[in-house]
């Protein structure tokens, strides 16, 4: 439903709310092809695909196609593709935010936040190809790299998800003491597993193995690559980020629709910890890996959502 409140004076309330009605499904349809790139660009790392390009951005491999793209080529020049195409969509969804809604609107800040979150997310992704942070890169760095990269793409996910919440008519937020703390809680140690699980999900990449003895043996080499070294805080720290994260879901529940996005934390939570045992048991086929991301991301805009509910003005 449309935020009426907020429609400018002297304008016709009724004959704006088709038009934001319009605008949330766009922007809940930009949402959902920001998951499917993000989708993309791990099965890109989980193939090692990134260098498919050479070490050139935006341009691939000197033009801006190869004549006969195969293999790792094609699958990078595709990611960049469909990025490019998530800019168009991002600068519409601005473009569309301005016009619909008046000055100082919340949809107004969501849609500029997610175009700026968008192109430092674009910047990122060049700096891990003109650093050769991709493919079997296996350098501390490129953590890092990768760990900010991670931290990025939940902002702009959390933009866009808010983007298209308030354009469906729910409150601004306000931050205000323990529900605030709360909140800013449960999302950072949300972004920390996040950021171990794709450590963990490199290190399955960089350094597979034939089966889960050899890989826990592997885990506690001390001679052992840092990613692969790493990768065993990942199921430990999954434990405590998933008590913490249902200890929030269950914690002070108020609205219906609060009732109902704690409901799909609960389910995403159990359902993401059920995934991500299976992955380590089938030792993190691409597949599974790019399922258990997926699920990760809906928890994630499940949790966004959630807070923003219980901290609604």
């Amino acid at each position: 439903m449309p935020d009426l409140a907020n429609a400018p004076a002297g304008s016709n309330p009724r004959a704006s709310a088709p038009r934001e009605g319009w605008f949330a499904i766009f922007a809940w349809a930009v949402l959902a092809y920001n998951f499917a790139v993000v989708l993309w660009g791990a099965y890109v790392r989980a193939t090692g695909s990134g260098a498919g390009c050479g070490n050139h951005w935006p341009l691939c491999d000197g033009p801006v196609t190869s004549q006969t793209p195969a293999g790792a080529t094609a699958i990078e020049f595709t990611h960049r593709v469909t990025s490019g195409l998530d800019l168009i969509l991002v600068a519409a969804l601005v473009v569309w935010a301005f016009r619909a809604y008046p000055k100082g609107h919340r949809v107004r800040l969501g849609a500029a936040l997610s175009a700026t979150f968008l192109v430092t997310e674009a910047l990122l992704g060049a700096a891990l190809v003109l650093l050769n942070h991709v493919a079997r890169n296996a350098s501390s760095s490129r953590a890092w790299s990768l760990s900010a990269h991670l931290i990025n793409t939940l902002t702009l996910l959390a933009c866009l998800a808010l983007t298209a919440w308030w354009g469906s008519g729910r409150a601004a937020v306000r931050l205000r003491g323990r529900p605030a703390w709360m909140a800013a809680a449960t999302l950072a140690v949300f972004a920390a597993l996040g950021v171990s699980g794709a450590i963990a999900a490199l290190g399955d990449t960089l350094f597979p193995v034939t089966s889960l003895g050899a890989g826990f043996a592997r885990d506690f080499d001390a001679s052992a690559n840092l990613f692969v070294r790493l990768r065993v805080w990942h199921p430990l720290i999954a434990a405590g980020a998933g008590a913490w994260v249902l200890y929030y879901a269950i914690s002070a529940v108020g609205s219906a629709l609060e009732r109902r996005l704690s409901y799909a934390v609960l389910a995403l939570t159990g359902v993401q910890l059920a995934g991500g045992a299976i992955n380590l048991l089938l030792l993190a086929p691409v597949g599974m890996q790019l399922v258990h991301l997926l699920l990760a991301d809906l928890l994630w805009i499940a949790l966004v959502l959630l807070a923003a509910e219980r901290l609604r003005a």
